[in-house]
C-alpha cells in the first residue's frame, strides 16, 4: 500500500474518484448505512479506519462510501461478515475473477435454499400446533404441552417424529 493510501487501488471497477472528504453523518444518509454500522464495521475490520479530520472526527471518501453501501447491500443478502470479506478482497482486485465471486455467490444460494427448507418445516409443524391450540379446550394449550414434553421425542429434521 502507498503511504497515506488506504487501499492499494480503487474500491470495484467502477468505484469513483475519492473526491473530497466527508463526515460520518453524510456518509450515512449516502450510504443507507447508520453511524453506529459504520463504525461496527471499521471494528470488524471490513472497513479501515477512517481518516481523523483536525477536529477529530472521522471523515470518508467516495471510495469509503461506495465500499460501505457494497457492504451493505451483501449483508442485506445474507453474507456473512466472512464472506463480506472475501468479495471485497476480489472486488479490490486481489486476484479476483467474476468466476470465483459467482462461486461464493452460489454457495451462498446454497445456504439460503437449505434455510428456506429448514424455515417450511418450521411452518409445517408451527401451524399444525397451532390448530391443535384452535380446536383444543381451555384447560391446557397444546403447544405448550407439546414444546415442554421432555417424554416426546421433538425435532424439526424429522417431522413424522413430531405426535401433534
Amino acid at each position: 500500500m502507498i503511504a497515506g493510501e488506504k487501499y492499494s487501488s480503487n474500491f470495484g471497477s467502477a468505484a469513483a474518484p475519492a473526491g473530497r472528504e466527508v463526515p460520518i453523518g453524510i456518509v450515512a444518509v449516502r450510504s443507507g448505512c447508520g453511524i453506529e454500522t459504520i463504525r461496527f464495521y471499521e471494528k470488524a475490520g471490513v472497513l479501515p479506519r477512517a481518516r481523523r479530520a483536525e477536529n477529530g472526527r472521522r471523515v470518508y471518501d467516495n471510495r469509503d462510501v461506495a465500499r460501505i453501501t457494497f457492504i451493505r447491500r451483501a449483508r442485506e443478502l445474507g453474507f456473512s461478515l466472512s464472506e463480506v470479506r472475501g468479495l471485497l478482497a476480489l472486488a479490490e482486485g486481489n486476484g479476483g475473477t467474476c468466476e470465483k465471486v459467482q462461486s461464493i455467490a452460489l454457495r451462498h444460494l446454497d445456504d439460503i435454499a437449505a434455510k428456506i427448507s429448514d424455515l417450511t418445516t418450521m411452518q409445517t409443524v408451527l401451524n399444525a400446533l397451532v390448530t391443535r391450540c384452535v380446536q383444543g379446550d381451555d384447560t391446557a394449550c397444546p403447544l405448550i404441552d407439546t414444546l415442554s414434553n421432555d417424554s416426546q421425542p421433538y425435532s424439526l429434521e424429522t417431522t413424522s417424529e413430531i405426535h401433534i
